[in-house]
Parts: C-alpha cells; sequence; structure tokens
C-alpha cells in the first residue's frame, strides 16, 4: 500500500488501483450458512454508492456522528469505509441520543429510535436483501442504496487529523486509524496477498482490526467469521484450508 495513505478511504483507493480484482471481504454467517465473497472493487463501488447516499440523501457532513450499531458484518464494512469516505466519524455501537444519524441492525432497532436524526436499518438478510416489511421511522439500507451513483467524490476534502472512529471507547483520527492498522498487521505478521481469518467482534479496536483495517492496510483480504464457535475443530480446519488462510486472529 502507499506510505502516503492517511485515512482508510486512502488505503481502499490503493487497494482498487492495486488489484481491484483480488478478494478484499469474505463473509460467512455460521448460524445462517451464508457466505458472501467481496472483490476489492465490488466493496469499493458498495462503498461509494453508500457514501454517495450519506452524503446525498442523509445529508451528513464532515465531523457528524454516527451511531453504528451493526455486528461484525460485511456491510458493517462497507459503512465503515464509506464514513471514512465523507469524514464522517463512526461511533461503533454509540450512543444514537447524542449521534447525528444511526445506523441500526434488526436486533437494535428500539435503541436506535432515540436519535432525532436520520436512521437507516439494515436487515443483514443474505446477499444484501430488504427487509419484508421497512421498520417505521427508517430507511430501508437495501431498498435506498442499489440507485445511488457508482463512484463518490466528496464535497469537502476529508481531514487526516479529524476525528474519524470511537470503539470500545478508544477514539481515532484517520491518520491515527492507519497508523494503528499498519502496526496491527505488522504484528499479525500479514502482508501483501495475505488472508487473515477472524471470528471477533466488531465491537473493539482489537475486532475492527483484525477484522477489516489491518488487512486493508497490508495489502491483505479478510475471512470475516459471525457465530464462528458454531464450528467444531474439523470444520474451521477445513475453511482455514478452504479458504487459503495465511493468518488468524480468532
Amino acid at each position: 500500500m502507499n506510505a502516503s495513505d492517511r485515512t482508510p478511504a486512502d488505503l481502499l483507493r490503493s487497494a482498487l488501483a492495486a488489484d481491484p480484482a483480488r478478494p478484499l471481504v469474505t463473509f460467512y454467517d455460521d448460524a445462517t450458512g451464508e457466505r458472501v465473497e467481496l472483490s476489492v472493487a465490488t466493496f469499493a463501488n458498495w462503498v461509494a454508492k453508500t457514501a454517495n447516499l450519506l452524503q446525498g440523501d442523509l445529508a451528513a457532513e464532515p465531523g457528524d456522528r454516527l451511531a453504528l450499531l451493526l455486528p461484525a458484518h460485511w456491510q458493517s464494512a462497507v459503512w465503515l469505509l464509506a464514513c471514512s469516505s465523507v469524514g464522517v466519524v463512526a461511533e461503533v455501537q454509540g450512543d444514537p441520543a447524542s449521534a447525528d444519524l444511526v445506523v441500526s441492525g434488526p436486533d437494535s432497532l428500539d435503541r436506535a429510535r432515540a436519535c432525532r436524526g436520520e436512521r437507516v436499518a439494515l436487515a443483514l438478510r443474505p446477499m444484501g436483501g430488504r427487509f419484508p416489511q421497512p421498520p417505521e421511522g427508517f430507511a430501508d439500507y437495501a431498498v435506498e442504496v442499489p440507485g445511488q451513483g457508482d463512484r463518490f467524490a466528496p464535497f469537502a476534502p476529508v481531514d487526516p487529523a479529524a476525528p474519524a472512529l470511537t470503539v470500545g471507547g478508544v477514539g481515532l483520527t484517520a491518520d491515527q486509524l492507519v497508523a494503528r492498522a499498519r502496526e496491527d498487521a505488522a504484528e499479525l505478521g500479514l502482508g501483501p496477498g495475505g488472508r487473515l481469518l477472524t471470528g471477533g467482534s466488531y465491537d473493539t479496536w482489537e475486532g475492527l482490526s483484525a477484522g477489516l483495517f489491518a488487512p486493508l492496510a497490508a495489502g491483505g483480504s479478510v475471512v470475516l467469521c459471525r457465530h464462528l464457535g458454531r464450528l467444531d475443530a474439523d470444520a474451521l480446519a477445513k475453511r482455514v484450508e478452504s479458504e487459503r488462510i495465511t493468518n488468524t486472529a480468532v
């Protein structure tokens, strides 16, 4: 990756320029059997559409705070990079009542209603499916995002020194986030082309780093597994082999 990259959005742009076809995020839900693999290009397209939704329809601006009430999931990763693209501060499991807008999964809708700003809900169904019936008071992400533009340009430049992420009581600017992600990648022994398997939660920096930011910073990819504890040792070993895992953070 480029040494000059100072935001997660910069890292994604560099990954896209280097090899758009390689896998970036492979997601498993071992409670449902779902598997989704997103190349760098496909992931970046989702990020661009989501950033356009965030900046355009939701009128989010740099410095706005977004309460992200989602589990470890490929769509959570998309939202984190979309926030970085716009300059919005992603507050993972943050307080909706004090946030400018909220993004919620199906299990946190009641909590999310405390937000007085824009509210977006994700059904977290396979292949990004929509709610059978949209929850009242929320925009259904799966309905709103497909029509958004495939390319994104921020209305204002994103300041790498501005706050970018809050998770588990840790607040980071964009350049601090990138620096820590690079350090974590080195500690994990993760290099270009590496495949990291993790079943960690997105509720901590360690989980977020292993589940997205460190592989992105290293030029590698992540196999993100939700409900990984449901696999026995044999099934886990088969996954490690089939996904060509080089590193683990289980």
